[in-house]
């Protein structure tokens, strides 16, 4: 054995054939890099994933009680924290977590058809400078962080610069020369996407606008009760003479937001209603964010993870991943790329993998596309999300088909909370996207076999997948049809990495064809099921009961 291994350290053996690396050794003493291109998110609302501290479950007079599942559930910073301490992000192979927007949010509530409603999710901005107790404080944002880190995890926020949050007889509307109140979008046109309110009571901020505008009287007030006026306006003045920026309305939320990055250290943000926006807001959005992102390294040197730049993902709802660098409004076309993104979220995943009619036709799809139309960008998959209504399984009858098609794809994947552990979209009484957002379901998770049998699935998948820059970034080649066997392989500088995958295999005994990956006589693992194997003339056999291999070089 130690003869094989020496060996294996001594040899590199890479061959192109057309443009793609056939074969390549995975031992090397070169740290793994992180890149979001082949991530694994975690998505979770955060007054719905875990309760840890109580003592801040009610907060502004928010006593009302709101329609099932469209209140505060105690959620908050502190439950995240937990859970990373305990493992379970580990477990899952989860490298970066997407929280939603934790800023103030406003106080009262509304009734949009679907019964009382508060701000629960946190897209109803009431004051970006400050965080919703009923999420936690400061402090607990600063602990989440660093534990995160600590445990290789990335922390990625929401960016809401599109609107403020609904007006009620709590909370008052923006003034004129900040916000719109009409008309309503009908998504016909690109002006008739942006230039509009997105529902009805929800003002829209007058991104387009570079005019001087003074801090809402409201907001003023509130800060002055809180005894922080003078340190937000000093601390405006000086962006404002740092980055020679007008006073507009954008401007203001671009620093309220960038903040974040300075204070904490976060990695990311996820922004809000893309197309709601003229795209170069977002360019500046970047520019700012990167600047933040670079003075907190400066001034946290010891706690800079790595050379990992600021990352941008975009919600341009309904962009496809078929389309490219583009997205269409019908009377003009957008590249929200060359405007600050680094990725987008793909909304055709959910529908590639229900219709396209073998795992080879997805994974070869999103290989082309990635290594092509979108080199050095990524897209963001995921089967079900807080407000996708028709996600790829509802109900929730392919936990172990949608885990497979999700973290082996190539593209940054999202795991919704509750995909690994088939956590209910369908919750009687709650009506609309509420039904998607029910409370993490930790009890299905301790008590109950079939929950627990799903969740080590994916969390089998997401370590490999979390293990192997190759599978989410790497180039995908077909190696047999039949037994469905695949390769990913990585290679960038000095590091190397490459898998074999293979899929809809016969339980008990198989002999898989592994091309020519890896050398002869290499020591592998089946990461599935912990399985030794040699490789022998391009083959492996072995014995297990489950249908999946995934083989990796031996440690």
């Amino acid at each position: 054995m130690k003869k094989y291994l020496f060996i294996l350290l001594l040899i590199v053996s890479i061959s192109c054939s057309n443009k793609k690396q056939d074969k390549i050794l995975t031992i090397n003493n070169t740290e793994k890099p992180f890149l979001w291109e082949g991530a694994n998110i975690y998505f979770l609302l955060t007054d719905r994933f875990n309760n840890g501290d109580v003592s801040n479950d009610l907060n502004f007079s928010r006593t009302r009680v709101g329609a099932k599942l469209r209140g505060f559930e105690g959620g908050d910073i502190k439950g995240i924290t937990q859970k990373i301490e305990e493992g379970y992000f580990n477990n899952l192979g989860i490298n970066a977590i997407w929280l939603t927007p934790i800023v103030e949010q406003i106080h009262g509530s509304v009734d949009e058809g679907t019964g009382l409603t508060f701000a629960y999710h946190g897209y109803w901005t009431k004051d970006w400078t400050t965080l919703d107790p009923n999420f936690g404080s400061e402090e607990a944002l600063r602990n989440l962080v660093e534990v995160a880190h600590k445990n290789g995890i990335r922390i990625v926020l929401d960016a809401v610069i599109n609107h403020t949050g609904p007006v009620t007889n709590l909370d008052k509307v923006w003034p004129e020369d900040w916000v719109r109140t009409g008309p309503q979008c009908d998504y016909q046109t690109y002006e008739s996407t942006t230039a509009c309110t997105l529902v009805k009571n929800l003002p829209d901020i007058k991104t387009e606008s570079e005019e001087n505008v003074e801090i809402p009287k409201h907001l003023a007030e509130k800060w002055k009760a809180e005894g922080r006026y003078d340190q937000e306006m000093k601390e405006l003045d000086d962006f404002f003479k740092r980055t020679g920026y007008p006073r507009a309305p954008k401007y203001y939320i671009i620093k309220w937001l960038t903040d974040y990055i300075t204070e904490f250290g976060i990695d990311g943000y996820r922004a809000d209603t893309v197309k709601h926006m003229e795209e170069n807001v977002w360019g500046e959005f970047k520019n700012e964010c990167d600047y933040a992102f670079n003075q907190w390294k400066k001034n946290n040197p010891a706690k800079v993870l790595d050379s990992t730049n600021f990352y941008l993902v975009g919600e341009v709802y309904n962009y496809s991943i078929s389309n490219g660098q583009l997205f269409d409004f019908g009377d003009k076309k957008v590249n929200y790329f060359k405007n600050g993104f680094n990725s987008l979220i793909n909304f055709e995943f959910k529908w590639n993998a229900a219709q396209l009619n073998s795992y080879e036709a997805l994974f070869s799809k999103y290989d082309s596309i990635l290594q092509n139309d979108l080199k050095g960008f990524g897209v963001l998959n995921y089967i079900s999300s807080h407000d996708d209504g028709d996600p790829f399984d509802k109900e929730r009858k392919k936990s172990f088909e949608s885990a497979t098609k999700l973290l082996l794809c190539p593209g940054t994947s999202q795991v919704y909370y509750g995909d690994e552990s088939a956590r209910s979209l369908t919750i009687e009484g709650a009506t609309g996207d509420a039904t998607l957002r029910s409370n993490m379901n930790w009890d299905e998770i301790a008590n109950r076999l079939q929950t627990k049998e799903i969740l080590t699935h994916w969390q089998k998948l997401g370590k490999f997948r979390n293990n192997h820059l190759a599978v989410g970034a790497g180039i995908h080649k077909m190696i047999s049809k039949q037994p469905y066997v695949f390769q990913r392989t990585y290679l960038k500088g000095d590091f190397k990495d490459a898998v074999v995958v293979g899929l809809d295999l016969s339980k008990g005994e198989k002999q898989l064809n592994i091309g020519d990956v890896f050398v002869e006589n290499a020591v592998l693992v089946d990461a599935y099921s912990n399985t030794e194997v040699i490789v022998k003339n391009r083959m492996v056999s072995l014995n297990t009961p489950f249908s999946i291999v995934l083989l990796e070089i031996k440690n």
